[in-house]
């Protein structure tokens, strides 16, 4: 495993390939038993893993005990990073959900008492509320942050301009920085290339993408007939499943590539998001599993297959993005009108 600097506003050494813990436990009735999510732990960490990625909701509450308890032994060794916003239990109340500062040091608290440890290496929040404003959010993180209970700061799932002001909103006011954002991202899901990602290129922050195997679409193994267990699970909405043309290109050229280079597709797949410059969240329910995943390290791309991927699993970027390609069509004539008023080239500096 390699490791890399998580973003470019930090200085925290991070492994290439990050641990998803919500599969430990089983309260959700889906996931590891905790003698199977131990295995699990023991073999990333002795392939080099040191980034684990849990939350307060996963397993109710579960998945971040067992995880504390894994890391006692060598707690300085790993990078810890939780998140706050859902509900654990169902039915809990108002006050215990949300991005409010109330509902932030309530769930930080029982955060480290779950995971057992005096502080987390990297908290994010959930996903946004869409009532809390950015600053109160923001200020409160920064609280966090200068009373040691959490070292880093993150946005998972937040639209791109609420980040962007997020990451503005700190630095003009002198608070922690933002460091990084979680978002999905695989061969099935690019959206983010279109504002997500540009942005985080252009402030400096570390992207982990969860779900680089399309849940699980991106292995191949569902194109057989084999029925995902998660279907009835509240992990449903997470999946992808093969329903356009797209998916089935993208599915076609990654089993083809995967071929070429004597990997399976899962592994590769894991590897093109590598290829891309992002942090990859491993979400295995078995030790068998990610053994199949850690593979990905071992792969290496070509340009030209790289190119192939992207262009069996491109998606329209649409406006503004697209707007210098319709340009260009003009420009050079194709749609009539005045070619030099829609030069966007860099005009030369002498």
């Amino acid at each position: 495993m390699r490791y890399q600097i998580f973003g470019r506003r930090t200085g925290l050494r991070v492994s290439e390939l990050s641990l998803g813990c919500g599969t430990f436990g089983t309260t959700w009735g889906y996931g590891a038993e905790p003698a199977e999510a131990r295995r699990i732990f023991d073999s990333y960490v002795e392939a080099g893993g040191n980034f684990f990625d849990t939350a307060d909701a996963y397993q109710s509450g579960e998945s971040e005990r067992l995880l504390g308890e894994f890391i006692a032994a060598n707690r300085d060794d790993f990078v810890v990073a939780t998140k706050y916003t859902m509900a654990i239990a169902p039915g809990a109340g108002i006050s215990v959900t949300g991005n409010s500062r109330k509902n932030m040091v309530r769930a930080v608290e029982a955060s480290l008492k779950r995971l057992n440890t005096d502080r987390i290496d990297l908290y994010w929040v959930h996903h946004a509320d869409e009532v809390t404003p950015m600053d109160e959010i923001m200020r409160g993180l920064d609280d966090l942050v200068r009373a040691g209970k959490i070292l880093y700061i993150g946005l998972s799932d937040f639209p791109a301009w609420r980040t962007a002001y997020a990451a503005t909103l700190a630095d003009m006011r002198g608070w922690a920085p933002l460091a990084g954002q979680q978002i999905e991202y695989s061969l099935v899901e690019r959206t983010p290339e279109r504002d997500l990602l540009p942005m985080a290129q252009a402030f400096g922050l570390g992207t982990v993408a969860w779900s680089p195997l399309g849940g699980g679409l991106l292995t191949g193994k569902y194109r057989s007939g084999d029925k995902d267990a998660r279907s009835g699970s509240n992990l449903a909405a997470l999946l992808h499943v093969e329903n356009d043309a797209r998916k089935t290109a993208t599915l076609d050229a990654l089993e083809t590539v995967a071929e070429e280079i004597g990997f399976d597709p899962g592994q590769t797949a894991i590897a093109w998001v590598l290829a891309k410059g992002h942090i990859p969240i491993l979400g295995p329910r078995t030790q068998a599993q990610l053994a199949g995943n850690l593979g990905a390290v071992n792969v290496t791309l070509s340009a030209d297959q790289i190119q192939r991927l992207d262009d069996a699993s491109a998606i329209s970027l649409g406006f503004p993005h697209e707007l210098k390609t319709r340009f260009a069509e003009v420009r050079e004539g194709t749609m009539g009108g005045v070619p030099h008023l829609f030069d966007l080239s860099p005009i030369p500096v002498r």
